[in-house]
């Protein structure tokens, strides 16, 4: 009987391997073909539309436009960026397309930097696609009102949610009023929570409209890498319309950011069984011919400038011209530089005014030695002690004198290794230690001096501790001690603007 019952298990065990390959294999083939569905769906096709974009590094021409854009208010175009908002309250501007856009589908990717001072910041900066131009208004320094779709970075908390910054997605058919109250959130399509203030990279925002839905990506501004996006708002059934304007516009309340716009690249999209349009059939051969004319006519006329030029000045033929404006860069730098010079300044009053003290503590110690000498021959024998409690506080004196001297030579020290990073935090635990053995040293001279005049009879002839010298007359303990309070502070004051600007030096960088 065992025999048979051996084999049944044997059988129903391989009946259970059998049936788990059988499974697996059929959820492995499963995988498969879903995979390669996925796969065969094809990406759209992009195309960069250059009429609709702008970037560095000549953003900008020289009377200060925008090659096919418009801007308006506080905006200020330059060779690597547009600064939409400065960092001043109540302002506002915009930068806008002057033709209009007819996709069905496109994807925006706008790179920007909000950075101020403060830690909130006001108002923020928005990205739009609308029929008509908002050159001016009350939302983000645009119209109101708009017919379309506008992509808001609101950095400041209107209704005490504690939920800003944050990134919200507003679409507006021309009859809605923006709510500002509570930061359009009864409005909102869609919205994440991203602080993209003050961040070590530029943020980057994509902006994807395809197949009537809207997608929000963004890139948090902690890494260099360019394509490290983050899901942020997706719209579905969103329809917008399919002409009209896209803008970037930016405001400022009793807070203030600096909105720097570096880029702001457009692409068409279009679905992989639509073959997208030549490019030649965008311009009529006659337009293409008039712009051909005129760029020859004006290659004509630039080099003949150039061979003028190269006649009157021929020590400079070969050499770049310099620029005649510092970039952003080297403002940044010019502004740390003169930071540390300051800094520099504010060390050497500070040396200079404790070597004054070391100078008064010097003559101060000098007299009481000269004192002790030619009393302790007229001393009597049994106010032995006297005499030896003045050695200890000449002792002590001159123990404050070295501290001094210590100190003296903490502070050139600080002011050669003021460029170093790890100075700050050294510097710190050195100077209280100095601080707190001046401290100490001046309450046992208090102590000792107390001693003696408490320990001192009026009715015998007992050696008293001698007078200061009328002139030059000697910092006393209050003073002192103020001093040091006082320098303390500015130390302390130096090591946090230190900081700062090392944090403001590594943030363009």
């Amino acid at each position: 009987m065992a025999e048979p019952r051996a084999r049944r298990r044997a059988h129903t065990a391989q009946l259970w391997i059998i049936t788990f390959l059988s499974t697996l294999m059929f959820h492995c083939g499963g995988a498969e073909v879903a995979a390669g569905a996925a796969g065969s769906e094809q990406l759209p096709h992009r195309r960069f539309e250059y009429k609709y974009s702008f970037k560095g590094p000549h953003l900008s021409q020289s009377d200060g436009s925008i090659p096919f854009w418009i801007h308006s208010g506080n905006a200020i175009p330059s060779a690597d960026q547009v600064r939409i908002t400065p960092s001043l309250r109540s302002q506002r501007g915009s930068v806008w397309t002057k033709n209009k856009v007819n996709f069905q589908s496109w994807e925006a990717e706008v790179t920007f930097r909000v950075s101020g001072r403060g830690r909130m910041g006001a108002d923020g900066l928005a990205v739009w696609f609308t029929t008509e131009q908002g050159l001016d208004g009350p939302v983000y320094g645009a119209a109101d009102k708009w017919n379309g779709v506008g992509i808001f970075f609101d950095s400041f908390d209107n209704d005490g949610k504690k939920n800003n910054p944050a990134i919200i997605v507003v679409g507006n058919n021309g009859n809605l009023v923006y709510d500002h109250q509570n930061d359009g959130t009864t409005q909102a399509l869609g919205t994440c929570l991203r602080d993209f203030r003050n961040k070590p990279y530029p943020v980057r925002a994509k902006i994807t409209y395809y197949k009537k839905t809207l997608t929000v990506m963004i890139n948090n501004g902690f890494t260099p890498d360019k394509e490290d996006y983050e899901f942020c708002a997706k719209v579905d059934n969103m329809v917008i319309p399919t002409e009209g304007f896209f803008g970037i516009s930016a405001a400022t309340g009793g807070l203030a950011d600096d909105h720097d716009v570096l880029s702001f690249l457009l692409f068409s999209l279009t679905e992989p069984g639509q073959q997208p349009p030549p490019p030649e059939s965008e311009i009529p051969k006659e337009e293409k011919d008039k712009y051909q004319e005129e760029f020859q006519n004006f290659q004509q006329e630039l080099d003949k400038k150039k061979e003028e030029f190269q006649k009157e000045h021929p020590n400079v033929q070969g050499e770049p011209i310099e620029d005649l404006y510092e970039s952003v860069n080297d403002q940044e730098i010019r502004q740390v530089f003169e930071g540390q010079n300051r800094i520099h300044l504010e060390i050497k009053q500070l040396n200079r005014q404790l070597a004054m003290i070391l100078d008064e503590q010097r003559r101060y110690v000098s007299v009481i030695t000269d004192e002790v000498s030619k009393r302790g021959v007229n001393a009597e024998s049994g106010q032995v002690g006297q005499p030896t409690q003045l050695n200890s506080v000449i002792a002590t004196q001159q123990e404050v004198l070295r501290n001094l001297n210590d100190l003296r030579y903490f502070s050139f020290r600080i002011g050669s290794v003021q460029h170093q990073a790890n100075a700050g935090g050294m510097g710190t635990y050195e100077n209280l230690q100095h601080f707190n053995d001046l401290k100490e040293h001046l309450h046992l001279v208090k102590r000792d001096v107390e001693h003696l005049v408490q320990k001192s009879n009026p009715a015998e002839k007992v050696m008293k501790c001698p007078d200061p010298p009328p002139v030059p007359t000697c910092l006393s303990t209050v003073h002192f001690v103020i001093f040091i309070v006082v320098q303390s502070v500015l130390f302390f004051c130096y090591i946090m603007y230190k900081s700062q600007q090392e944090a403001a030096a590594k943030k363009f960088f």
